[in-house]
Formats: C-alpha cells, sequence, structure tokens
C-alpha cells in the first residue's frame, strides 16, 4: 500500500482534518494522497503540506489504505464515475463526511467496501469540531478505532446508530450558521445601544464562548444557567421575556428540524 490516507476533495473541510492530523503526527505528509480536480489547488496542497497530490481518483483508490471522500453530496456521482472497483485488488476503508448520504447510497457507489459515515463541523479548522461517526457491518474495531483517532483530532467525536445522523447534521452539522447569526444579531444589538461595531461584534464572540465553556465545563444545564443570571425585575428578565415574546425558542428549533429534513429528503 503505498498511503495510509487518500483524500478526494481538497477543500475547506479536508484542509482542517489533514492539518490537524499532520500536527498531531498521526500521519506523515508521504502517507498522505490528495485527489484534487484543480491543478492550482494540488500546487497548494504540495507547497503547504508536502502531501502526495493527483487528479486521478482512480489512484487514490488504489493505492490508499483509508479513502476520506471530502466532497459536496451532489458530485458524488461524478467522482464515482471516475473510479473503478473492478480494476483494483485494494479494498479500502470509505469514509464519508457528505451530509444527507446515508450508509446505503454509500453501498451502492461502493459495493463490498466496509463504510463510515461521518458528520462533523466547520469548528474542525481550530480543533474544535462535534463529530459523530457510524459505521456499516464490514467494519473491524480497529477500522472504526483508526476513524475515531483521526476525528479526535479534529475535536469531539460520538458514536451513533445512523438513524440519528440526520439529526445530528442538522443540530452541530448546521448549528455553528445558526450560532453566528445570533453572534451577529447580539453585535447589532450592542451596536443600537451605543457600542463601536468591532467592540459589539468582540463582547458577543467572547460571551457565546465563554457561557458554552462555563455550560461544558461545570455540566449544568441552560436553564439553571439563565436562571441564575436572571435577578427578578432585572435587565437579564427583560429581554429573556422579549426573546419568548419573538418566539426565539421556536425560531431556533424551527432551524435544526429544517435543516434535519432537508438532510433526511436527500440532496
Amino acid at each position: 500500500m503505498s498511503f495510509a490516507l487518500g483524500v478526494i476533495g481538497g477543500g475547506v473541510m479536508a484542509e482542517a482534518i489533514i492539518s490537524r492530523l499532520l500536527e498531531k503526527n498521526l500521519y506523515g505528509g508521504d502517507s498522505i494522497i490528495i485527489g484534487e480536480p484543480l491543478a492550482e489547488r494540488r500546487q497548494w496542497w504540495q507547497n503547504s503540506y508536502k502531501v502526495a497530490v493527483t487528479e486521478d481518483n482512480q489512484r487514490v483508490l488504489a493505492e490508499s489504505e483509508i479513502i476520506l471522500l471530502a466532497i459536496k453530496p451532489q458530485n458524488l456521482k461524478e467522482v464515482v464515475a471516475s473510479i473503478r472497483l473492478e480494476d483494483t485488488t485494494n479494498r479500502p476503508l470509505v469514509v464519508s463526511i457528505l451530509a444527507g448520504v446515508s450508509l446505503k447510497k454509500l453501498g451502492e457507489s461502493f459495493p463490498g467496501l466496509p463504510l463510515v459515515r461521518v458528520m462533523p463541523n466547520t469548528p474542525a479548522v481550530v480543533g474544535e469540531a462535534m463529530t459523530a461517526i457510524t459505521a456499516n457491518e464490514l467494519v473491524s474495531p480497529l477500522q472504526l478505532q483508526q476513524v475515531r483517532a483521526m476525528f479526535e483530532a479534529i475535536g469531539e467525536v460520538v458514536e451513533i446508530p445512523e438513524y440519528l445522523m440526520d439529526a445530528v447534521t442538522g443540530l452541530s452539522g448546521s448549528g455553528p450558521a445558526f450560532v453566528a447569526i445570533m453572534i451577529e444579531a447580539l453585535s447589532d444589538g450592542g451596536v443600537a445601544a451605543g457600542l463601536p461595531r468591532q467592540m459589539a461584534l468582540d463582547l458577543a464572540i467572547q460571551t457565546v464562548l465563554g457561557t458554552a465553556t462555563l455550560l461544558k465545563l461545570k455540566k449544568l444545564h441552560p436553564a439553571i444557567l439563565k436562571d441564575q443570571v436572571s435577578s427578578p425585575g432585572g435587565t437579564t428578565i427583560a429581554g429573556v421575556m422579549e426573546l419568548e415574546n419573538r418566539g426565539f425558542r421556536g425560531a431556533v428549533a424551527s432551524a435544526v428540524m429544517a435543516a434535519y429534513k432537508k438532510a433526511r429528503d436527500g440532496f
């Protein structure tokens, strides 16, 4: 086997994963090959991370122990058309980060191969991802352990049954966008109250980061923290009541449900 890890698709998520794997010495640059159609991007990968590159997905299939599918879901058909399982004796472990693409559908594209479906999220870029994984029956305990180690390099990992994967996609997969909108809204509120824009944004970001860290480290239910901050007749409870009047909770829950349904129904 020429490469321990082959990646099909050289975008942002692929970079987030590969950079962390290299930083933590789980893989060396000479053990990774990136399949990427754009020549400029291939050159960038080679210069930035000293990995092997190719535009030939068949080579990635034939020469890799593990293949990471890091493409857009709508590009799966095109990628499958570019490879021929019958032309190689290699049977790699295929790890997919394609949102909304089930193990069954992956199995139709990669028949007879061990498959792991993975849902990371964009905080992987800074090593703070939340990743869910689920595998088919052909994946060995050792292979599952390898996948866990790969994604623990970019954050936290949870193993789940596949029927929960679309719900995970709706919550933690799409959730960073919802949190970003909330941070932007907090910042806008600060500006409306008279704060300079950058100061309002800095305050909003640190407030969300600090609150999430506090909830995680102290293992607090969010309702407990909300009650602790809300003094009788005070400023916080006035703001909380406005959120309730505006349907904030329902809007956020509905956003998660809409993302879940899109993942469930496919692309």
